[in-house]
């Protein structure tokens, strides 16, 4: 049986690799080369991650086993904890926010109050959009000051109009139990990136090329037409595979199908999409592994300090900022923050973070639906459209095989 992955990120490497045994396995990636939005630059023998910043834990032993003992064994991989601060009301405190009420109550002693006062009368009922569920699990105040502003930076829209869907797994949500732990002893959050991995090549592209071994992959191969014909998928009239998986992005997927229906051609223009505009930067160095700037004074909203991620250490920070923000801005702002330097590199990401919308709950089932109902498999952050990090990826990489191989 001939499987046919369209987009080469880590999602359909996995894939790849997982189905490889059973399978004839082609990929086909519409660039130069594999990767997807995991893709560096090598800068001054540093990782520039060129959306994001990508690094590797996960909850899931299976996930574990298959990275570290078929992909890239695990002593050729640091060990790095996370150690994340935000910049807060011009203060620099701890990341998780929750953890963080002794060092709030050190410059606002009556914020630190209202924010545990809040919390302990939170009413953690099930919330209809993403503002309310703040509010339900962390209370008004902390809500108030840093969740739903920083959020509507990140995502450019207002999070009362927004799903709350993509949360979990995504943030350190904290009962009263463990937040009581947090205000009296040194408690922590049980997030699978507090602690993480990365290689020690000091390069993800290690990973990737790991991922991408015995695979066979056609690199500047757009993807124009997808036709079912019979039994078998068409590939721009001329690539035949007996099942097709396509990782690209879901709205744009219904204008590649021949016959797609109208109802979910209309349904995908409503998906949206927000870009991130990045840039590279030398520092003074920072010890700590990323930065969140929940405030509107700050044009960024997160700096990832990817030098501590690699041995040895060197001083590189990558800012962010969602929208498409040119050179000249960039610069502009990080004159603002103290410990950058020089810009070395910038670069703009048309598609970075799906959006979970009004549109979202009514629209992406129905079209999900539609899609397994004619045998195309989805997979990956854009093909499912969910915000998934490359430990979910691989995770759903190896559901779907499972279902495929099942009907083989």
């Amino acid at each position: 049986m001939k499987l046919g992955i369209i987009g080469a990120g880590i999602s359909g490497l996995s894939l790849g690799q997982l189905c490889r045994g059973s399978m004839d396995v082609e990929l086909l990636e519409s660039s130069s080369s594999y990767g997807g939005i995991a893709k560096i630059r090598t800068i001054n023998e540093t990782p520039y991650h060129l959306t994001g910043g990508h690094c590797f834990n996960s909850k899931n032993d299976k996930v574990l086993d298959f990275v570290f003992d078929e992909v890239l064994a695990k002593d050729q991989w640091n060990h790095v904890r996370r150690n994340a601060d935000i910049f807060f009301k011009k203060k620099s405190i701890p990341y998780p926010i929750e953890f963080s009420i002794k060092e709030i109550h050190q410059f606002d002693a009556d914020l630190a109050f209202r924010i545990v006062r809040d919390f302990f009368s939170a009413n953690r009922s099930k919330s209809s959009n993403l503002g309310e569920w703040f509010k339900s699990q962390f209370g008004e105040t902390l809500a108030n000051e840093y969740f739903i502003p920083y959020n509507e930076k990140i995502w450019g829209m207002d999070p009362f109009s927004m799903s709350a869907q993509w949360v979990h797994d995504k943030l350190p949500v904290t009962d009263p139990k463990n937040f009581l732990e947090g205000l009296i002893a040194d408690g922590e959050d049980t997030m699978p990136h507090r602690h993480f991995f990365y290689p020690k090549s000091g390069n993800m592209t290690t990973f990737h090329d790991a991922l991408a071994k015995n695979l066979k992959i056609r690199l500047n191969s757009p993807v124009g037409k997808i036709e079912k014909r019979g039994a078998m998928w068409v590939i721009n009239e001329q690539l035949e595979y007996d099942h097709l998986v396509f990782t690209g992005s879901l709205k744009k997927l219904p204008s590649l199908l021949k016959d797609c229906s109208e109802e979910i051609v209309t349904a995908a223009k409503s998906l949206k999409v927000n870009p991130v505009s990045n840039a590279f930067w030398s520092t003074k160095g920072r010890e700590t592994t990323w930065t969140y700037f929940p405030e509107e004074d700050s044009l960024f909203h997160r700096n990832i300090h990817i030098g501590n991620f690699i041995n040895p250490q060197t001083n590189h920070s990558i800012s962010e900022v969602v929208g498409n923000v040119s050179p000249e801005t960039l610069k502009e702002e990080g004159r603002k923050v103290p410990y950058l330097n020089e810009m070395l590199d910038h670069h703009y990401a048309e598609n970075a973070y799906v959006v979970f919308d009004e549109h979202y709950q009514s629209v992406v089932p129905k079209m999900k639906q539609y899609f397994e109902k004619n045998d195309l498999h989805l997979l990956g952050r854009f093909g499912e459209w969910e915000y998934y990090n490359m430990d979910v990826c691989i995770e759903k990489a190896f559901e779907l095989k499972d279902k495929i191989l099942r009907v083989c």
